[in-house]
C-alpha cells in the first residue's frame, strides 16, 4: 500500500515536470518573437523614406512618391542635434541625389555682357550723287548695271547737248579777239568750266578750233555703283542725279540698342561683332555715336561702329551681332553670385545659405537685395557676406524639401509644418506646393493654359507651309525624346534640319526677315548640337533651347491648320524648368520620357486662323 502511494506522487511531479517543459516550449519562442518585431519597430522608427528622383520628400513609412509615383526608397536618418527649425537638413546621399552643390561667396569685378543686333550699313559720308552738269540728251553709257565698280576719273558716258555746241562757238568767236575784248574771251570760258568742263579741255578747243558734239561724264568719285537713275537716250536737265555712288572702303554697323541697355553703353567704347555672313570671324571697332532719340515704337536707339571694308568683305546688308563687355564702376567691390543659385517670387530674391558646423548638409533661406544682372551672375547688394556658402545647383529642390518640411521656403516667409502623418492627404498637400512653386518660377507673361490666336500677319503662304513642315519633323524629334531614343531623335533632327533648309527666307522682308535669320540660327546650332551627339541627356539639352526658338517662330509667324500646346516640365534644368511644343494636350515629357512621362502642365495653347 504504502508503495503505492509512494508511486501516485512520483507521477504527480514527473507531470508537473513535463508541463513546465512544455510551456517554456510553447512560450519562449513567443518572447524572442516579440522582441524581434520591437528591434524591427524601432529601427523602423529611425528609417525615413526617400524618393531617387525627387529626394526632398520624405515619409515615415515605405509607399510611392508622391510625385511621380516611384517606390519610395530607405534612407537612414542620422540624429543632428541643435539644428536651427528654420534649416532644412539634408543626408550627403539626399545631397547628392539631387544634385546638390555648393560654393562660397566672393567678391568680383561686375562685368556686365551686352548683346546688341544690327545689320551693316554703307558710310554716310562717303555717299555720292554722280549728277548731269549740262542738260542734254544721254548719248552712251559705259556703266550698265549697279553693283559695278568705278574710279574716279572714270568716264562713265556721253552727253549731247545743243547748249554746249553754242557755247563753245561762243568761246571760238571770243578768243578771236581775245586781245582786244579780254572780259567776253574770260566769260566766255568760265561758262564751261560751270559745266565741268577743265582747264585742258577747253584749251584743246580752243587749239583744235573744232566743237565737240558730246561731253564726257566723269566720276567724281571712286566707289560702287549702288543705283542707276537713267538709260541711255533719256532726256536730262542741269543738276538730274544719273548714278549713286558708294564707297565702301568704310562701312558702318548700325545696332539696335534697347533703352535699358543704354546706361551700359558708352562712346568711344570698344565692341567686338560677328556676322551671319562669314562665320569663325571677329571684328572689333569703337562706338563713335549712340542716336540721342528712342524709337517710340521699337524702344530703341542705333549706335553706329565704324569699320575698315578696304578687303571688301563687308556688304551692306548683311546681319551683325555685337558684344560689349562693360565694367560696372559703381558695383565695384561687391558680391557676384550665379544666376543659378536665385530664386525669384514676386518682389523677393532668396538662396539658400548652408550652415556651418554640421558634418551633413543643412540649408537656411536667406532673402538678398540684387543688382544689375552679368549675363549668367547677378551682382549682390545686401544680404549675403563674403566666404559664406551657397548653393549654386538644385536650388530648386533644397527649396521643394523646404516647402513640403512647412519651412521658410521661395513660397512660405514663415514656417507652417505640413502634415505628413499617414492616413493623411500628404500627396494633394505636395502637389499643391509643387504647382504653387511651378506658377512662380513661371517667366513674365506666361499664364496658366492660355487660349491664343497665333498671328494673322501679312506672311507668304509658302513661308508658313515651309513653317508647317519643320513643325511637324520638330514633333518627330519630341517624340524621340519621349522614347529616350537617341539614335531616332538623331534621325529626326536631320530632318529638322532639311526643313530649314527648304525654308526660303526671301519670302520675308523687312523686320520679319531679320527676327527668322536670327532664329534660324539658333535653330541650326541646336539641331547640329542633337545629330552630332549620343548622348540623350546632350540631346535634350539642345532640345531645350531649340524648342524656345519654334515657340518663337510660331508666335511670331503663326502655322497654318494647327493646334499647339506649348507645355512645361518644373523639374528639368536642376528646377528651373523647361518648354516643349506638343501636337497633343496630353503630358508626354521629352525631357524625363517613361521615368515621368506625365510630369508637366499645358502653360499656353496657340490655335491658328
Amino acid at each position: 500500500m504504502k508503495r503505492i502511494f509512494s508511486n501516485k506522487y512520483l507521477n504527480y511531479v514527473l507531470i508537473l515536470i513535463f508541463g513546465l517543459f512544455l510551456g517554456w516550449l510553447i512560450f519562449h519562442p513567443k518572447h524572442k518573437h516579440e522582441a524581434k518585431n520591437e528591434a524591427i519597430k524601432e529601427v523602423s522608427q529611425e528609417t525615413i523614406w526617400t524618393c531617387a528622383m525627387h529626394p526632398h520628400i520624405r515619409m515615415s513609412q515605405p509607399g510611392k512618391c508622391p510625385i511621380c509615383g516611384m517606390d519610395l526608397i530607405p534612407l537612414a536618418q542620422g540624429s543632428i542635434t541643435s539644428i536651427d527649425p528654420d534649416a532644412v537638413h539634408f543626408t550627403p546621399e539626399a545631397a547628392q541625389l539631387a544634385n546638390v552643390l555648393t560654393s562660397a561667396v566672393s567678391k568680383q569685378t561686375p562685368v556686365k555682357e551686352v548683346r546688341l543686333y544690327g545689320k551693316v550699313e554703307a558710310d554716310e559720308r562717303l555717299l555720292q550723287s554722280q549728277v548731269a552738269h549740262i542738260p542734254g540728251r544721254i548719248e552712251s553709257l559705259n556703266v550698265n548695271f549697279t553693283g559695278e565698280r568705278v574710279i574716279v576719273g572714270q568716264t562713265l558716258g556721253q552727253i549731247y547737248s545743243p547748249e554746249l555746241i553754242t557755247a563753245q562757238q561762243e568761246l571760238l568767236e571770243a578768243a578771236k579777239t581775245k586781245e582786244n575784248q579780254r572780259a567776253i574771251y574770260e566769260a566766255a570760258k568760265e561758262k564751261l568750266r560751270q559745266w565741268k568742263l577743265t582747264d585742258n579741255q577747253i584749251f584743246e578747243i580752243e587749239a583744235s578750233g573744232e566743237i565737240n558734239n558730246t561731253i564726257n561724264i566723269v566720276s567724281n568719285t571712286s566707289g560702287v555703283i549702288t543705283s542707276r537713275r537713267v538709260n541711255k537716250g533719256d532726256y536730262v536737265s542741269q543738276g538730274t542725279v544719273l548714278f549713286d555712288i558708294a564707297d565702301l572702303s568704310k562701312v558702318w554697323i548700325m545696332f539696335d540698342a534697347y533703352e535699358s541697355d543704354l546706361q551700359f553703353i558708352k562712346n568711344d567704347e570698344k565692341i567686338s561683332f560677328t556676322l551671319q555672313a562669314l562665320p569663325g570671324e571677329n571684328y572689333t571697332g569703337k562706338i563713335l555715336f549712340i542716336d540721342p532719340v528712342i524709337d517710340p515704337v521699337t524702344r530703341v536707339a542705333k549706335v553706329r561702329v565704324e569699320t575698315d571694308n578696304r578687303q571688301g568683305k563687308l556688304k551692306p546688308g548683311m546681319f551683325a551681332t555685337g558684344n560689349i563687355t562693360a565694367v560696372l564702376a559703381g558695383y565695384k567691390g561687391n558680391l557676384v553670385v550665379p544666376r543659378s543659385s536665385v530664386l525669384w517670387t514676386g518682389k523677393r530674391s532668396i538662396v539658400y545659405v548652408k550652415e556651418s558646423g554640421f558634418s551633413d548638409p543643412v540649408f537656411k533661406m536667406r532673402e538678398i537685395e540684387l543688382g544689375p544682372m552679368l549675363g549668367e551672375s547677378y551682382v549682390v547688394t545686401d544680404g549675403l557676406m563674403e566666404g559664406e556658402e551657397i548653393v549654386t545647383k538644385g536650388t530648386f529642390s533644397v527649396d521643394a524639401a523646404a516647402q513640403l518640411e512647412g519651412k521658410p521656403s521661395m513660397m512660405n516667409r514663415q514656417s507652417g509644418k505640413i502634415n505628413t502623418k499617414p492616413g493623411m492627404n500628404m500627396a494633394g498637400n505636395q502637389e499643391k506646393n509643387m504647382n504653387a512653386v511651378q506658377q512662380n518660377t513661371q517667366p513674365a507673361g506666361k499664364s496658366m493654359d492660355n487660349m491664343t490666336n497665333m498671328p494673322a500677319q501679312n506672311i507668304s503662304m509658302d513661308f508658313i507651309m515651309q513653317l508647317n513642315t519643320v513643325f511637324d519633323h520638330y514633333i518627330a524629334l519630341k517624340n524621340a525624346l519621349v522614347n529616350s531614343d537617341a539614335s531616332q531623335a538623331k534621325d529626326a533632327s536631320v530632318k529638322v534640319k532639311e526643313a530649314l533648309g527648304n525654308v526660303d527666307a526671301k519670302l520675308l522682308s523687312g523686320d520679319n526677315h531679320m527676327k527668322y535669320m536670327d532664329i534660324l540660327n539658333i535653330l541650326s546650332k541646336n539641331t547640329d548640337a542633337i545629330i552630332s551627339s549620343e548622348s540623350i541627356d546632350v540631346q535634350r539639352a539642345a532640345f531645350s533651347e531649340l524648342s524656345d526658338q519654334i515657340y518663337k517662330a510660331i508666335k511670331t509667324f503663326g502655322l497654318m491648320g494647327k493646334t499647339v500646346y506649348y507645355q512645361f516640365c518644373p523639374m528639368y534644368n536642376d528646377g528651373k524648368g523647361a518648354y516643349w511644343l506638343s501636337e497633343a494636350k496630353e503630358i508626354r515629357n521629352p525631357y524625363y520620357g517613361m521615368k515621368m512621362i506625365d510630369c508637366g502642365e499645358t502653360k499656353e495653347t496657340l490655335i491658328s486662323k
